[in-house]
Formats: C-alpha cells, structure tokens, sequence
C-alpha cells in the first residue's frame, strides 16, 4: 500500500478537540490517515514525503450546492437582461438547459473539476439539468468526477415546466444513479434525488419521488424559497408556503438538502427543524439574482444545519465564505453579527452535511482512520495562530492565497501548483470551448 507524509505542516483539523497542531507531519497510507503526529515522530520515514514548510495542511473544501453546467454560459451576452428572478430563469437557465447534450454535460463538469483541484475543492454536490438529453446525463457527469479524482454528490433536477414526459424521465434518471450508487457502493460518488422548486414540481411528481427516496433511505435536493415567487406561487398553487407543502410531502428530512431559503419564514424554519432537514446558502448568487439575504442567524439559532456552496458562482469556496460574512452583515445592517455562523458552514457544517451522505468516512475533517482528502494553502500566518485563532485565517487570511497541493482519497491530483490529472487539460478547455459555440449558436 502506497505511503505519503507531508511533514512540517501546521496542521488545521477541523475538529472542535484540536483545531491547530503546529510542527506536526501528515501520514497517508492508500486512501486514508495513517496518523498525525509531532514532525519528530517520523525521522525514520523512507517514503514519498511533501514538505509543508510550515504552510497550512487542512481537509479539502467541499461544496454544498454546485451547478456544473452553468460553465457553458461564461461570456455569453446572448440572453435578455432581466429585472426579476424569474426572469432570469426564462431568459437564460431556462433556455441554455434545453441546449445541452450529454458531450456538453461532460466537459462543462469536467472543466469546473478542474478548477477546484485548482482551488482545493475536493468533495462537490451538484444539481443537474438538461431536460431534452436527461438519460445518461448524471452517468457523463460521474465519469468526469472519475477521471478527475473528485468526490461527487449528483442529482438530476426533476421539474414539470418542459412537460409530463420529461419530467418523467427527470425522475427515472435520479432513481437510477440513485441505485446505481447503491450497487457500486462507490466512496467517490453518491446520488440524491434532484428536485428543481416548489412552483415547477407537481404534487404527483412530489409524491413519487418521496415513495422512492423512503424505500431507498436517500433524500431530496431541491431549491427553496430562494426568490419570493417561490413563495408566492406555492400559496397561490397550494394555499400554503414552500417548506410546508414539502413537509407535507415527505420531502423534509435528515438527507434532504433545501438550498437558499432566503424568503422562509419563522414556521418554516421551524419545520425545518423539526425534520433535521439541512440548508446550504449561497450568498454570491443570491446578491448577482438580488433576491436577498438568508437570515442564517436565525436559521442557526434554531439548530438547522447550514452549509455553504457557490451555486456555479465559483469553485472556490474562500471566495464564498468571506462573500457570505459581508452578506450577513450588510443584510442585518449589524458588523458584529455572522461570523460564527458563515465560519461554521465551511469549518464544521459541510463536514456534517457529507456525514450524512458518506456515512463514517469523515470527509471535511483529518484524523486518524478518515479519508485521506487533504490540501496544502501556500500560508504563513502573520498574526498568531491557535486554538482561538483560527478561524479568523479561515475568513480573512486564507482567501488570496493559492492552493499549493490537493489530494483525494491519497492520490495527488497537483502538487507545487501543477496538475497532475490523469486527463489532457488543455485538450479539454479546447473542446469545452468549441462545445459553447456551438451551443452559443443553438441558443
């Protein structure tokens, strides 16, 4: 079984015991921690060794909420402006998804993959749509996640909006990457059961996909409330609010993942709750949308797990933390407010989030006997850092800084900045480029 130590290291955890262990070393073995311990500890050591040089040794981010497929739109000036958020969908999600083949869902997932070994994003949940090339899609996404060596969460966004029949089809798609990760018991990959939202989701559609999920032990990913329309639509519809028609429907629950839930309110949010139903915000593109600000004190102060993700806004995840401490702020229009709870979603609650997807596997964390996912930050700290310190350099130091390594699950995917991906780089950038014009011209 191969060994690698990265020694030398000021070590981050991410756990509550030890958060900081300065002057201690890494040591993998295959796939998993060998052991952490003091540098000195391994003076013997004959194997493959990476020098931290003090710089920071902490797990790999993971991102909570992720469109792959919004990589096909940067520089597109194709779509109307709009003024709402509905608007938005219609005049450009809406219209580049029906554009999509099952080449296009590949490239624009593995070209995002790449950028976060780039940016030290190791684990990804993604919610996909193509709704005119739906069967297989999730199928070209993993194999992407295989080929770059990244851990990936797929679901495919079942919705009513482009008819029946494909929605349909939507919900076969989810329910057969569902078993299909169920046979493979494969620690790379797992699936959910993708809804896209309340307003575009029948109740018969709903009703299906929660018999499946129960039967299957597996849990839903649908956007929530994350414009006011949503909300409003749902009562008009349904004559009750969004978290309530879905925990009506089963859909709530301790796998389930509700992105946004910017427009909830307090009742929903105690639904939520109840159900030990996980949240994951998504400051950037809610404030690029102008729908608001998740009230995520709140949310926490009412012991809802909160993650964090970027919603195709980005693939790196400093970025997205310290974007989403300025959201709190201005949106409560208070600079003492937030912090804890934006350091929480990146240093614990992710973790906690792929616990529940990864049972046992300790994804977010290093310690002994968990995966070994682990990035190197190019970082010397300027100010002390400690046990109370540290998640000050999370917010605030850690966000300019490159990533110098990346492994997952042992394997190094770029060391000293340089990919070492088993795949032609430059081959795909090029071709992901001429799949966008092409696809630019069908749009």
């Amino acid at each position: 079984m191969s060994t690698l130590l990265i020694r030398n290291a000021t070590v981050l955890t991410f756990t509550s015991e030890t958060p900081v262990l300065k002057n201690h070393a890494v040591l993998i073995e295959g796939k998993k921690i060998k052991k952490i311990a003091p540098d000195a500890e391994f003076k013997d050591y004959k194997g493959k060794e990476i020098n931290a040089h003090g710089r920071i040794v902490m797990p790999g981010y993971i991102n909570a909420h992720m469109h792959y497929y919004s990589t096909m739109v940067r520089g597109l000036g194709k779509a109307e402006p709009a003024s709402t958020f509905i608007g938005v969908l219609e005049n450009l999600w809406w219209r580049l998804d029906k554009k999509l083949t099952i080449e296009d869902s590949y490239y624009s997932a593995l070209i995002p993959m790449i950028d976060a070994v780039k940016n030290g994003t190791t684990t990804i949940i993604d919610h996909h749509a193509s709704p005119f090339h739906i069967t297989g899609s999730l199928d070209a996404i993993a194999k992407a996640g295989k080929e770059v060596g990244l851990r990936n969460c797929l679901c495919y966004e079942v919705s009513d909006r482009d008819g029946q029949k494909i929605a349909d089809e939507g919900m076969t798609e989810n329910e057969n990457f569902i078993l299909r990760c169920e046979k493979e018991n494969d620690d790379m990959l797992r699936g959910l059961y993708g809804l896209h939202a309340s307003f575009t989701v029948s109740d018969a559609d709903l009703e299906r996909a929660a018999d499946f999920v129960k039967k299957h032990n597996s849990g839903f990913h649908v956007h929530t409330a994350e414009a006011a329309s949503d909300e409003e639509a749902c009562e008009k519809e349904h004559g009750c609010r969004v978290v309530e028609r879905f925990y009506d429907k089963g859909v709530l629950g301790k796998k389930t993942i509700c992105p946004h839930c910017v427009h909830i309110n307090e009742h929903e949010m105690d639904l939520l709750a109840e159900t030990d139903t996980m949240v994951v915000t998504n400051p950037q593109s809610n404030l690029n949308n102008a729908v608001g600000i998740a009230n995520l004190v709140k949310m926490a102060g009412k012991g809802i797990l909160i993650g964090l993700g970027t919603d195709a806004m980005t693939v790196n995840m400093r970025e997205e933390l310290r974007c989403g401490l300025w959201a709190q702020k201005y949106g409560r229009q208070d600079p003492a407010c937030g912090f804890m709870e934006l350091a929480s979603t990146v240093a614990f609650n992710n973790t906690k989030i792929c616990d529940r997807l990864w049972e046992g596997m300790g994804i977010g964390t290093l310690k002994e006997g968990g995966v070994a996912d682990v990035i190197i930050l190019d970082y010397l700290a300027p100010t002390p850092l400690d046990d109370t310190t540290w998640l000050g350099h999370l917010i605030f130091g850690f966000a300019s800084v490159p990533v110098d390594t990346t492994i997952v699950a042992g394997k190094i995917l770029m060391e000293n900045k340089e990919l070492k991906l088993d795949i032609d780089v430059e081959q795909a950038y090029a071709r992901s480029a001429e799949l966008a014009e092409k696809l630019w011209d069908r749009f």
